[in-house]
C-alpha cells in the first residue's frame, strides 16, 4: 500500500512537466526550440482551400506553410486528432489580440491533402 501512495504523489506532482515534455523535442525551422514552459498547446486544425487554420484561444488563425511539421508526437492524448500549436499572443493598442505561430503539428496523414489544395497556389509546393 505504501508503495501505491508513493506512486500516486510522484505521478501527480510531475504532471503538469510531463505534459509539455511532448514538445521539448520540437524545433522550427532554424533550429530553435519551438516553445518554453507554456507556448505549446494541442489545438483542433482545418485545411481550407486558403490554408490551414488552427484554433487558438477561440479564434482560428492562419497557420504559415513553413511553420507546419507533419508529424505524430508521442504522448499525445488524442484529444485535437494530432494538432498541436506554439507561439504567443500579442495585443495590440485597439485591444485586439493577434497570434503569431512559432510550430504546428499536424499528422502526417494531413500532408498529402495540404499539399494539394496549395499546388496550384504556391509555385513552391511539392506536388
Amino acid at each position: 500500500m505504501p508503495r501505491f501512495v508513493f506512486a500516486l504523489i510522484a505521478m501527480v506532482s510531475v504532471t503538469p512537466a510531463v505534459a509539455h515534455d511532448i514538445y521539448s523535442r520540437l524545433l522550427d525551422p532554424w533550429g530553435n526550440s519551438c516553445c518554453s514552459e507554456q507556448d505549446c498547446r494541442p489545438a483542433p486544425y482545418r485545411v481550407t482551400p486558403t490554408g490551414v487554420q488552427m484554433l487558438v484561444d477561440g479564434e482560428w488563425v492562419e497557420v504559415p506553410g513553413y511553420t507546419i511539421q507533419y508529424r505524430a508526437l508521442l504522448g499525445d492524448a488524442g484529444q485535437t486528432g494530432g494538432g498541436h500549436w506554439c507561439g504567443r499572443a500579442y495585443q495590440r493598442v485597439d485591444n485586439s489580440v493577434f497570434h503569431v505561430t512559432q510550430c504546428a503539428v499536424l499528422p502526417p496523414s494531413t500532408a498529402g491533402l495540404s499539399r494539394i489544395l496549395h499546388s496550384g497556389m504556391d509555385s513552391h509546393a511539392i506536388p
